[in-house]
């Protein structure tokens, strides 16, 4: 996840929150769980289940900790020059990158297009325009009564993806209600009665995905096209799309009503996870390059196994320091001073 400010004064505590690094951490151990499994999902039955799952709740869950830290955001010039930092030059970068990767692995013509981001860095340029657009929400009413319309509506257009507009809007609301969220709303999720609903709802999550497989259809989810290109008609496509949308939100408080609140083996990696979100993709095309998806297929459930424990152990070591150290140009990156106005350098 890119580099976070913490909320408004009022709701930032003095230290960092463990739930919070927790909840980060995991989430992006699922972002790359969600995309290796991509790999080698069809024709399977329980993962293709467990990747529905994940897919209803996992990029909800982490938009929304990307808006609950937005909270301070006011377009200062400052904050402006730091979303450019930690957001924009690292989008530029690894769609270089990726656009690299994708020509070398997939044998597509090197071409790029900064207006159309390749893979994950769909949500690089998504983050940049939702915190951008923090000081509109905090000047309407109702704003994530508004954010779900524009959602709603955004999906009846038949918009094309430059700027990943299609995720930009469809994703919206989660953003928006990071906005408005407070440390109290988080603490309604602590009790021993919310936990054990909490797994509940996971699994009848798990057991309906299960029956539904092989649907439903992806797009539905990853939130990318409209419903043309799903093939309903509108009525149908917003009654859905409203379902969609209560079932996410279940699922998100529940995964968060599951996360550790107490300091784990993972909570100081939490901070870090602009890293493994960023790099694990490029492992993914090496292990795409070098054949070994269909090798792990061929094994069945063991396969499945061993690729799940192979990612989980990758976003470790890729939150770890001594990568950290080494890719810091490339994730976190800084401004020229010539081109800081010279009354902001000094602070």
């Amino acid at each position: 996840m890119p580099t976070t400010e913490p909320p408004a004064p009022g709701a930032a505590l003095d230290t960092r929150d463990p739930f919070f690094d927790n909840a980060k951490f995991l989430l992006i151990v699922l972002v790359a769980l969600g995309h290796s499994w991509e790999q080698i999902v069809r024709g399977t039955h329980v993962l293709q289940a467990v990747h529905t799952v994940v897919y209803a709740f996992h990029m909800p869950a982490f938009i929304l900790l990307c808006g609950y830290f937005s909270q301070r955001f006011t377009a200062r010039p400052d904050q402006v020059r730091r979303l450019i930092e930690s957001v924009l030059i690292p989008y530029l970068l690894f769609e270089t990158a990726y656009s690299a990767t994708n020509s070398a692995v997939r044998g597509e013509p090197f071409v790029l297009t900064p207006t159309e981001p390749t893979y994950l860095c769909w949500f690089l340029i998504a983050l940049f325009l939702w915190r951008l657009s923090t000081p509109v929400w905090r000047a309407i009413r109702h704003p994530v009564a508004v954010a779900v319309l524009i959602s709603l509506a955004a999906g009846l257009t038949t918009m094309g993806y430059d700027l990943a507009l299609p995720r930009v809007l469809m994703f919206l609301p989660w953003f928006v209600l990071g906005l408005n969220l407070r440390p109290d709303h988080f603490d309604l999720l602590r009790t021993g009665l919310v936990r054990r609903c909490a797994v509940v709802a996971l699994a009848c999550a798990g057991v309906g995905a299960y029956l539904l497989v092989p649907g439903p259809d992806d797009h539905w989810l990853s939130m990318d096209v409209g419903y043309a290109e799903l093939g309903v008609s509108w009525p149908r496509y917003l009654a859905l799309r409203i379902g969609v949308f209560a079932l996410s939100a279940v699922l998100v408080a529940a995964f968060l009503a599951c996360v550790p609140r107490r300091r784990t083996v993972f909570t100081a990696l939490g901070a870090a996870t602009m890293y493994p979100f960023l790099l694990h993709g490029l492992l993914i095309r090496a292990g795409e390059a070098a054949g070994l998806y269909p090798r792990l297929k061929d094994l069945g459930a063991a396969g499945q196994v061993l690729l799940s424990l192979g990612v989980v152990v990758t976003v470790f070591l890729l939150s770890t320091s001594p990568v950290r150290k080494l890719f810091r140009p490339l994730v976190e990156p800084r401004l020229p001073q010539v081109s800081v106005p010279v009354d902001a350098r000094s602070r």
